[in-house]
């Protein structure tokens, strides 16, 4: 099978990773409210994303181990069909046990999902040119292109229901047609489950890789739980890869907190709930297009600041920075901190945009093609575990500064876990035989996450 180049495999990652979140950017805004108007109260509704997080917390290591051994392009597919299924019923389900079973689906989705795209990637550009291929820009991309299909989907998903609304007879007319079962809020949902149509076929037509021994059921059993484990000892063996996971833990627990304050915090500066939530949407929809460009200037952030250590601590340093912005203009009210804060908004994810594509190409030059989408795995795992916990903790303190500056401080110490590294540059690679697993070509030998 001949091999990608790398413009071809970038091209590619980009396209796939904007197909799979741009159906997510289109139910965000509407989910909510959908499952209000299906009479889920605001419990019920945490209780249902509640459900969607602990599946993802459940199979997020499973499924990683999965596609380092039956292959990334079958677990994308399965994604695929997973989100696209959780979809229709979220669009379309009235009953607590179908909703149920929807956010179940996309949560088991969501994990699948979780790195083998990026380990395609990886393993494509490392088999046509060698273990020290540059990965940054690639994985930049694939970052912009995450953050702008959410951009565009949350606009049109919030844009969709109101300009049907406008319409005095739309509403009716689905009711009719339907039954009830598809509102002007369903729609959203519905186009992204199109969308996850022309996603789970791109991956099996557009991703190709070199063939696997076929997989036994017995060997899947007995495969992935070693590769899980080894994926669990990756920050015992090596100080590079337990920096990256300790500091995407730090990068959780600002996030959580952002997303847990942010919509209060827009009500108060506008004065009422329903512009607070204008304003909530406008500000979500600049936090992706920050974290766009973030990513897209991800390699000249390596570049100026002279290593990929560099880039990610300068990339935490700024969130970090955008963080105690956002705390300070909590003590002041009215118009007059719109601006700071937004610009503390921005900041943040403008910051995580930057680190994310050097923190990975790092990683991924660390921990061989057989584990590298349950690297990517733990890594998202210690992001959402911590975000969980910081969002307990947030929601317990007293309102004021206090949480804010307290997530900015957690950020700002993942950032000074690179301090050192940035301080003596990037170590030189040492060449030697290629690990089992690798694709072979020189370079500093990476952290074997197989089982024994």
């Amino acid at each position: 099978m001949r091999t990608l180049d790398p413009s071809a495999a970038r091209r590619r990652f980009a396209t796939v990773t904007f197909l799979f979140w741009l159906p997510v950017g289109l139910y965000l805004p509407a989910q909510v409210l959908l499952l209000g108007e299906r009479g889920m109260g605001l419990a019920a509704v945490a209780g249902l994303f509640a459900v969607h997080s602990l599946t993802v917390a459940v199979l997020e290591l499973p499924t990683g181990g999965l596609s380092d051994v039956v292959g990334r392009r079958a677990v994308l597919a399965a994604a695929g069909a997973l989100n696209t299924a959780a979809l229709v019923l979220l669009a379309l389900g009235t009953s607590p046990g179908v909703l149920v079973l929807a956010m179940a689906m996309m949560g088991a989705g969501r994990a699948l999902s979780s790195g083998p795209a990026e380990a395609w990637y990886v393993d494509t550009v490392q088999a046509h040119s060698g273990r020290d291929a540059e990965l940054r820009t690639g994985l930049a991309r694939g970052g912009t292109a995450s953050a702008t299909a959410l951009a565009l989907g949350t606009l049109c998903g919030g844009g969709l229901p109101w300009l049907l609304g406008l319409g005095p007879d739309v509403g009716a007319r689905l009711d009719s047609v339907t039954s009830g079962l598809v509102l002007p809020l369903s729609v959203p949902p519905l186009l992204g489950s199109a969308v996850g149509l022309v996603f789970t076929a791109y991956v099996l037509t557009a991703l190709p890789e070199p063939p696997r021994p076929p997989a036994t059921v017995r060997g899947v059993l007995r495969d992935v739980p070693a590769t899980v484990l080894g994926g669990l000892r990756l920050g015992v063996g090596s100080s590079l890869v337990r920096r990256v996971l300790l500091s995407a833990a730090a990068a959780g627990t600002a996030l959580a907190t952002v997303e847990l304050l942010a919509p209060g915090r827009s009500a108060d500066l506008t004065g009422a709930s329903e512009s607070g939530a204008l304003l909530f949407a406008a500000l979500a929809c600049t936090g992706f297009v920050c974290t766009a460009l973030g990513s897209h200037c991800a390699p000249l952030v390596a570049r100026l600041t002279g290593s990929g250590e560099r880039g990610v601590l300068a990339g935490l340093g700024l969130g970090a920075a955008g963080m105690a912005l956002l705390g300070v203009t909590v003590l002041w009210s009215g118009p007059t901190a719109l601006v700071p804060a937004a610009a503390g908004y921005a900041l943040v994810y403008l910051g995580f945009g930057a680190a994310g594509p050097n923190e990975n190409e790092l990683l991924h030059h660390r921990v061989d093609s057989a584990g590298r989408a349950t690297a990517l795995s733990v890594q998202s795992l210690a992001l959402q575990l911590a975000g969980a916990l910081a969002g307990l903790v947030a929601g317990a303190l007293p309102p004021g500064p206090l949480p804010w500056l307290l997530g900015g401080s957690v950020l700002l110490a993942g950032a000074l876990l690179w301090a050192r590294a940035a301080a003596t540059g990037p170590r030189p690679r040492r060449t030697g035989p290629p690990t089992p697993g690798s694709t072979g070509g020189t370079g500093e030998a990476p952290v074997p996450v197989t089982g024994p």
